[in-house]
């Protein structure tokens, strides 16, 4: 594949780039201001779309995408990417690999669509959730693939499967000796970087290598830092990764300043605002309370019978930053306590808000107000999510949320001088 150096930066700044470490294509120069009155900011599908995709014509591509991967401007605005190459005619999709809750995100979680064929395009379809390298290489060379092409929207928490998907196709790729781009999108929940770093002892599909809880980093930076730190350690190398850039975005914009549509990327992430506390409140994932799953709020509603008023009163007593918590009465239609009248919080984020010292505060004030209701799930699930046995333990043996939280704080800090040459925006 022809290119200018084996990693590149391709449509955003030019000095993020060089500081990276990779070329910027064709000298393209620093991303320009958004028109006045325009839109503000164009995802690296954007970008790509805008030129007809020429910069990836001449290969037969396989696409891992979700609903997510959807142009946002022009005549194909809200036209997934797969839909609009394909009417295009410029670019070979030879295929289409899905992540969990699949191509077109019709399945739950921990679920996807299997293989198939699109009946919109015609495009030979694959589950990729749940496979390793190998499985995902021999379905790259069973589809012809000649260059893997990465598009889908990320929540900023490692515990979201997609990052995961992509370090699973950035490794597969290089077995089949293919190259890869990424097309990026922003981290709709900012720079904010906090909580522990994952111990590979304890990784897992929610968590495969040591990043913190809540990175502050987008998908082509990401796929930067695995590529440089993660792939030599598998003695693995792309022939190629190509960052498309977001271009009129700056890392501390909330996405409600981006002018991007929302798409859901999974059925449980409704809004802006539920991604905003992900990164803390999915802990509750791996407790006996429902994280809300089964209601219209999921990870913004949190309970279980035999809760009651006593919890928000203590969760607002802490004087959390940035959120408060109001008393709520729900029942969700399915998932934990499917049928069953729960009380709990739901929590309200007003801006600035650190969700997961929120979420801390909420297991430790729970445990102790409701012994005989809270509990963590007999799988530990909580280990996988939180990155190692240390937040379970810490909390059963009665630390308060400070201790808890300051026992990665070191663990933050490095987290954020090692991310800092794959920075790409300023």
């Amino acid at each position: 594949m022809a290119g200018v150096g084996r990693r590149m930066f391709l449509g955003g700044a030019a000095s993020a780039a060089a500081a990276a470490g990779v070329g910027v294509a064709g000298g393209l120069a620093p991303a320009p201001a958004a028109a006045k009155g325009g839109r503000s900011t164009r995802s690296g599908a954007d970008v790509l779309a805008a030129e007809d995709w020429k910069r990836l014509s001449g290969d037969r591509l396989g696409i891992v995408t979700n609903p997510t991967g959807v142009i946002s401007e022009g005549e194909h605005a809200l036209n997934h990417i797969v839909d609009a190459m394909h009417a295009s005619g410029a670019v070979d999709v030879a295929a289409v690999f899905g992540p969990e809750h699949g191509f077109r995100g019709t399945a739950q979680a921990g679920g996807s669509e299997g293989d198939y064929t699109d009946p919109r395009t015609g495009i030979p379809v694959y589950d990729a959730y749940g496979v390793d390298a190998d499985e995902l290489a021999a379905m790259f060379r069973d589809a012809d693939v000649e260059r893997v092409v990465f598009d889908i929207a990320d929540v900023g928490a490692r515990f979201y499967t997609y990052i995961w998907t992509m370090w699973t196709a950035m490794r597969a790729a290089a077995k089949a000796g293919l190259g890869m781009v990424v097309l990026d999108r922003p981290n709709p929940i900012g720079d904010t970087v906090d909580g522990p770093l994952l111990d590979p002892e304890f990784a897992s599909g929610v968590g495969k290598l040591p990043i913190v809880q809540q990175h502050g980093m987008t998908a082509g930076e990401l796929a930067l830092m695995f590529d440089a730190e993660h792939l030599p350690e598998h003695e693995e190398r792309l022939e190629q990764l190509d960052v498309v850039g977001v271009r009129g975005w700056r890392r501390e914009r909330t996405f409600d300043e981006t002018g991007l549509p929302w798409v859901v990327p999974s059925p449980n992430m409704p809004t802006p605002d539920t991604a905003a506390l992900y990164p803390g409140t999915a802990l509750f994932e791996g407790t006996l309370l429902s994280e809300g799953r089964g209601t219209t709020r999921p990870f913004e509603i949190i309970g279980a019978p035999d809760i009651d008023w006593r919890w928000a009163e203590e969760i607002n007593a802490a004087d959390l930053p940035g959120v408060r918590a109001r008393e709520a009465y729900f029942v969700p239609t399915f998932s934990k306590h499917a049928g069953e009248t729960c009380g709990g919080v739901q929590l309200l984020s007003r801006g600035a808000a650190k969700p997961i010292t929120t979420a801390v505060t909420m297991l430790v004030t729970a445990r102790r107000l409701y012994p005989e209701v809270f509990g963590w799930r007999e799988d530990m699930m909580i280990d996988k999510l939180s990155g190692s046995d240390r937040l379970r333990t810490m909390i059963d043996a009665g630390a308060g949320t400070g201790e808890v939280v300051g026992a990665w704080e070191d663990e933050v800090s490095r987290f954020c001088r090692d991310r800092r040459p794959y920075l790409l925006y300023n």
